[in-house]
Parts: C-alpha cells; sequence; structure tokens
C-alpha cells in the first residue's frame, strides 16, 4: 500500500533523488519509476511533487541536466549527480541515518 503524499518527511523526496540519480543519468519518469520499483510499490512519487524538487535541486547546483533522447525515442531531460549534489547526497544519508536510528529507538521503546 502506498504512502500517502503527506507521509514522506520533508526534504525525504530530495534525498531519494539525488540517490537514484547517483546512479546514472536518467529523466525524471525514470525517477519516479525507480523510487517506485526499489520501494517495492510503497513509495509512489506524483509529477506534481517530483518536477518542483529536480527544478530546485538544478537551481542549487546538485543535479546537472541535459537533453537526451528516452527510451521511447522522445526528448527528455536527462539528471545526473554534480560534485556539489555528491557532497550533499553524503551528509543528507548521514542526517538520515542518524534520524532513522532515533525513531528506530524510540518505538522499541517497550510501553
Amino acid at each position: 500500500m502506498p504512502l500517502e503524499k503527506s507521509d514522506l518527511l520533508q526534504g525525504t523526496l530530495d534525498m531519494l533523488i539525488l540517490k537514484i540519480v547517483a546512479l546514472g543519468p536518467v529523466h525524471g519518469y525514470g525517477i519516479s519509476q525507480r523510487i517506485r520499483q526499489i520501494s517495492n510499490d510503497v513509495l509512489q512519487v506524483q509529477q506534481g511533487s517530483l518536477y518542483p524538487a529536480l527544478h530546485r535541486l538544478e537551481r542549487r547546483g546538485w543535479l546537472e541536466a541535459t537533453w537526451g533522447e528516452s527510451e521511447n525515442a522522445r526528448q527528455a531531460k536527462f539528471y545526473k549527480l554534480s560534485a556539489k549534489g555528491r557532497k550533499q547526497l553524503m551528509k543528507e544519508e548521514s542526517n538520515w541515518e542518524r534520524l532513522a536510528a532515533a525513531v528506530t529507538l524510540i518505538m522499541q521503546t517497550a510501553e
């Protein structure tokens, strides 16, 4: 069962996008598909959230984009991680690990 849109923590989408793009150049639709597939259909990113996030990450210099041809022979913007984006991803991963560990500790507290 997919999570509701509001269920993703603020900023988590940016981290997920950076991680997917770190795997190799990919267009927007491909990013949403990979997130859905890798999460076993739990995370589904809508276009209304994805594309503003991609533009924001590009403006911050974390992503670089070039136009190319997608699998279905359409023009698409392909994103790749910049050096600045790679540093940001490392920071995001570290923060996420600390947050996840803290939440796990709380959830394991006996009633």
